[in-house]
């Protein structure tokens, strides 16, 4: 079947592109899901603690950090079609990894390798989903992958639940080959090419000091974990963070081709959105990872019935997501962003009131209104963003849009886990790395005041997009008046 070429074929093919695009995205969200399900079990038969569970997600997600951006310029030139499905292929063999793995640090290899694979296909997949649709087709478009996000991360609990109640912990990892696979075909025919046929400059210098930067902090940061003992070489590792930081914006300013275009934050709009999804997703990262072991050891529910009452977000995200991204299409992405934000900030204050004998439904209601919130929001800015950027940005704005994205969830789970820990440490007497058994009543007021953070921060959120939507109105009523 021969590829699209013209600007007609490729509107025809618009949905089965949108389809073989969101199918990547499906499975690295089951991926990540359900192998969140899976880390109270993991930790007992690796043998490892709590917080050395944090980095079979961390490890992941520091990866795609670190190269989600020259992913994203690389596909501005040498093609968004060719670096995701180069993505594909590398997760395939991450997950092949996993799946073979026998012990703790071949896990964390696959990991890393898989996280690979996702920052070329997250770099690249918005901007291939703009470059697809015209504008008054966008938002709902990117509503549909927003729900393959969510239906991904649906699927990901219960589908990691009951393999690890049947089966090994491992062949959570097997799912993904045939449907990368699957994925990876569909790309190869419908895909077209998308290379801008300019030769540039990769910035490896940039790519390598924004690595040494992303280490440093988010180093600096899990030492926190470890006690008063680590705070000096914390703040070394910050200090090095911060030098190297001023230094990466220096060499950035320099270079034509910056693998991180400063220029496009001089956009006040683009920069709010950026920081805002920043935001959301450092406010719910927490949440995600702290839930199973609530659910598991403190609520004593199984693998299984944690997968299902953890879907109940995912479900309601995929039926929302959509109406969201294509109410933004009619009315503006503002508003929806400012109330998205508000009602994720109401549900972790009603999560901040689990307790070790609350009631199931008080956690239901808590993570089904986060979710309608998550729904209000995230579509309608991800819009924003990427109608902010000429075409020829699409790629690169993706990128940051994405490494923000992953940049909330890992500083997120890291300062929520070390917030957990510190002041489950403070209560006990002595240092905790992880769930202290027999300590429930511990961990769950240490839980509260973890939520009670994360709803701050999603209420900083709420200001920005208030004073975001305000300024726009105010510039529409000077326009229509001048």
């Amino acid at each position: 079947m021969k590829k699209p070429t013209t600007r007609q074929e490729i509107f025809q093919k618009r949905w089965l592109i949108l389809f073989a695009v969101v199918m990547q995205t499906f499975i690295n969200c089951v991926d990540s899901s359900s192998i969140s399900v899976a880390l109270p079990i993991v930790a007992d038969e690796l043998g490892v603690t709590m917080a050395s569970t944090e980095w079979v997600v961390t490890a992941n997600t520091l990866v795609i950090i670190c190269l989600i951006l020259l992913f994203g310029k690389l596909g501005d030139t040498v093609g968004k079609d060719k670096i995701f499905k180069a993505g594909i292929l590398i997760f395939i063999a991450g997950s092949a990894i996993c799946f073979l793995s026998g012990n703790y640090y071949v896990l964390l290899a696959g990991r890393v390798v898989e996280g690979v694979g996702s920052a070329a296909t997250m770099a690249n997949n918005q901007g291939i989903i703009v470059q697809t649709f015209p504008l008054h087709e966008r938002g709902k478009a990117l509503g549909l992958s927003g729900s393959s996000v969510a239906l991904g991360s649906m699927v990901g609990p219960s589908f990691g639940g009951l393999i690890v109640s049947h089966f090994s912990w491992n062949a959570i990892f097997l799912m993904n080959i045939p449907v990368a696979l699957l994925c990876f075909l569909m790309c190869c025919i419908y895909l077209p090419d998308m290379s801008s046929g300019k030769k540039e400059h990769t910035d490896i210098g940039g790519v390598l000091l924004f690595m040494v930067l992303i280490v440093c902090v988010y180093g600096g940061i899990k030492l926190l974990q470890s006690g008063a003992s680590y705070y000096m070489y914390c703040l070394f590792l910050l200090v090095i963070a911060a030098v190297v930081g001023v230094f990466f914006l220096r060499w950035e300013k320099k270079q034509t081709e910056a693998v991180l275009n400063l220029d496009m934050f001089k956009n006040k709009l683009f920069a709010v959105s950026v920081f805002c999804a920043f935001l959301s997703f450092f406010a719910i990262a927490g949440h995600n990872f702290i839930q199973p072991f609530y659910l598991q050891k403190v609520q004593m529910l199984s693998a299984a019935q944690t997968g299902l009452l953890m879907m109940a977000y995912s479900v309601t995200m995929g039926i929302l997501a959509p109406f969201s991204g294509q109410l933004s299409d009619k009315i503006g992405s503002e508003f929806l962003c400012f109330m998205g934000l508000c009602v994720i900030t109401v549900a972790l204050l009603i999560l901040s009131t689990l307790g070790v004998h609350t009631s199931l439904v008080v956690f239901l209601v808590g993570s089904i209104t986060m979710s309608v919130g998550m729904a209000m929001f995230q579509s309608p800015n991800t819009s924003l963003i990427m109608s902010t950027v000429e075409r020829s940005q699409t790629g690169v704005a993706g990128s940051i849009n994405a490494l923000a994205r992953n940049l909330g969830m890992v500083f997120g789970i890291s300062l929520s886990t070390v917030l957990l820990y510190n002041i489950m440490s403070g209560h006990l007497g002595y240092t905790v790395m992880g769930f202290a058994e027999g300590e429930e009543q511990v961990f769950v007021a240490a839980m509260h005041w973890v939520y009670r953070f994360m709803a701050l921060i999603s209420a900083v959120g709420a200001v920005l997009t208030g004073l975001r939507w305000k300024n726009r109105k105010e510039h529409e009523t000077e326009a229509r008046g001048a």
